[in-house]
């Protein structure tokens, strides 16, 4: 399986910015991953905040999976408990389905370090709503 394009957004949007990269997909796991380089806070340790954003991305794009094509998924609520600091390379985050139903879809992702060890741990819940009128994708 190759990486997701996430390419279509727009240029310049966050997950570019960042160096998001989903390698693998499919209902019962996203995979994803993010340099931890150029996502650093000032002790030069990964910040908490592109932990978040990794999560959030990679919980969004499981429930439009899921919610698609009638739905679209909305951010309701992100939890994340950062357990120990990235310092350098790639970090992979693995997001698995807690929840998926009808109006609402929850996801916990895991972020860790090359070498395995547990950054951070998130929960992502969504709300799924009808695909707006007119909306180019329904």
């Amino acid at each position: 399986m190759s990486t997701v394009d996430l390419s279509s957004s727009p240029a310049g949007q966050l997950t570019e910015k960042m160096g998001i990269e989903i390698t693998s997909w499919d209902p019962e796991k996203l995979v994803g991953t993010m340099p931890v380089e150029g996502n650093r806070q000032p002790y030069g340790l990964l910040h908490g905040g592109a932990s978040a954003v990794l999560a959030e991305t990679l919980g969004s794009v499981a429930a439009a999976m899921h919610a698609a094509p009638e739905r679209i998924a909305l951010g309701l609520e992100l939890a994340c408990t950062h357990h120990r600091a990235g310092r350098s390379g790639l970090v992979t985050g693995v997001c698995q389905p807690l929840h998926r139903g009808k109006t609402t879809a929850t996801f916990e992702i895991v972020i860790s370090d090359e070498d395995g060890h547990r950054l951070c741990t998130a929960k992502l819940t969504c709300i799924l709503r009808e695909r707006p009128p007119g909306d180019p994708k329904s």
